[in-house]
């Protein structure tokens, strides 16, 4: 592998050179095809103006907490906790909550089947970092605690990003955003490539920097049967903008950010209702500035004859594959 100029500490080499190679030839030998897919997904060059989007849903939507069911809580809160490195905010009997300022992800302990990654439901959960020194040592944790857990990395043009999995198998990509005037944008899409990216060099370049440590659920890229299905459901009725679309993946935001959802049927095409007693996504979270944003929410769900449920503040509904999409107002 490539490395800058600046060497790093006997300890940091071994560190980088050995357990970050051990993991990628892992996905190498064994499930390359992670990276391939991937190399395919992203949006379409071009160039202009960044897009205003249709204003439907808030410029300043956010993600937030995402819901998993797991099988082993001790052992997904511990990578969660030592690996990726969040807090643990709040414990109650069969649940638990990580973050750093605010919640990101929500455990829950169930007694039921493993995730199917061919069914409808989680891609992954990206979590965005503040700044480069911050997801560096967040990749450190990873090469010194879990390198098996390493899928890859890729330049997509818009941000910088790292794959991994957690112990149950659901994807984590860990990213950092290049500032958006470098974004480009042509007809209201944006340019998303997947270039190689030195997990080496990239670290080898930041972990001595000023980290902030801060980080926030950036977005959630999700599993479906079929892309119109998903269009319909994500942009005609809860209000994103598509801002890329690509073979087997459509990408949506709100104000302008590259994309704050994702929908792919890489592996899904055909997927029916997804089995709600699996292991795996219970929810996402999307956060709207005001209670009448979650009124216009609800009011184009109901327009649509899509069921929902509106209480304590929130909206909540599914999308075609049982996939809960939960609406809060911060």
């Amino acid at each position: 592998m490539t490395h800058s100029t600046s060497s790093p500490s006997p300890g940091k080499r071994w560190i980088l050179g050995g357990a970050i190679l051990a993991a990628i030839l892992i996905i190498v030998g064994g499930t390359a095809w992670f990276l391939a897919d991937r190399a395919d997904a992203e949006g379409s060059a071009g160039s202009g103006d960044p897009a205003a989007g249709s204003g439907v849903l808030p410029s300043d939507t956010q993600l937030g907490v995402v819901e998993l069911t797991v099988q082993d809580l001790d052992t997904m809160t511990a990578y969660y906790r030592d690996v990726i490195g969040l807090d643990v905010m709040q414990e109650s009997e069969g649940s638990v909550w990580l973050g750093l300022d605010a919640p990101l992800i929500r455990l829950d302990a169930t007694a039921s089947s493993a995730d199917d990654p061919r069914a409808a439901g989680l891609y992954h959960s990206a979590i965005l970092y503040a700044d480069a020194p911050s997801l560096a040592q967040t990749l450190m944790r990873v090469a010194q605690v879990a390198p098996q857990s390493f899928q890859g990395s890729a330049d997509h043009s818009v941000s910088l990003a790292f794959y991994v999995g957690d112990p149950e198998g659901n994807g984590v990509e860990l990213y950092m955003d290049r500032p958006a005037d470098e974004w480009v944008w042509e007809d209201g899409q944006v340019t998303m490539g997947s270039a190689p990216l030195d997990p080496n060099a990239f670290m080898q370049e930041h972990l001595d920097g000023d980290a902030s440590g801060a980080a926030t659920m950036g977005h959630v890229h999700l599993r479906v049967g079929d892309l119109q299905e998903a269009r319909a459901f994500y942009a005609d009725v809860l209000g994103f903008d598509v801002t890329a679309e690509s073979e087997g993946a459509l990408f949506y935001s709100a104000g302008g950010y590259h994309h704050h959802l994702a929908t792919n049927t890489w592996q899904s095409a055909g997927a029916g209702a997804r089995d709600d007693s699996a292991a795996g996504l219970r929810s996402l979270t999307v956060a709207v500035p005001a209670a009448s944003d979650l009124d216009a929410v609800a009011a184009r769900l109901a327009d649509a004859g899509v069921a929902h449920d509106v209480h304590d503040d929130t909206v909540v509904a599914a999308d075609p594959w049982g996939n809960t999409v939960r609406f809060v107002a911060f």
